[in-house]
């Protein structure tokens, strides 16, 4: 099982544009960064694979369970494994 690191962070995508690497109710992985947080973005791990800055209210940070970290960085890694 994957050990979850208090720093991880998710979010939902509320508003995505078309042709873009973000699909709209989908959860992304946050990277922690101060300085993108200054500018009001969070660094985000979009379909690409490949993290990126985009705007925060595009975004809803969610808390979620351990259990459900685990389980969804388990997928991740699964799915990069392909």
């Amino acid at each position: 099982m994957y050990t979850v690191d208090s720093n991880i962070k998710f979010a939902i995508c509320i508003a995505a544009e078309k042709d873009s690497d973000l699909e709209a109710w989908k959860i992304y992985r946050v990277l922690p960064d101060t300085k993108a947080a200054e500018v009001e973005c969070l660094r985000v791990i979009d379909e690409s694979g490949e993290d990126y800055l985009y705007p925060q209210k595009r975004f809803v940070i969610v808390e979620l369970s351990k259990e459900v970290q685990e389980r969804l960085l388990a997928t991740i890694e699964n799915r990069e494994l392909l």
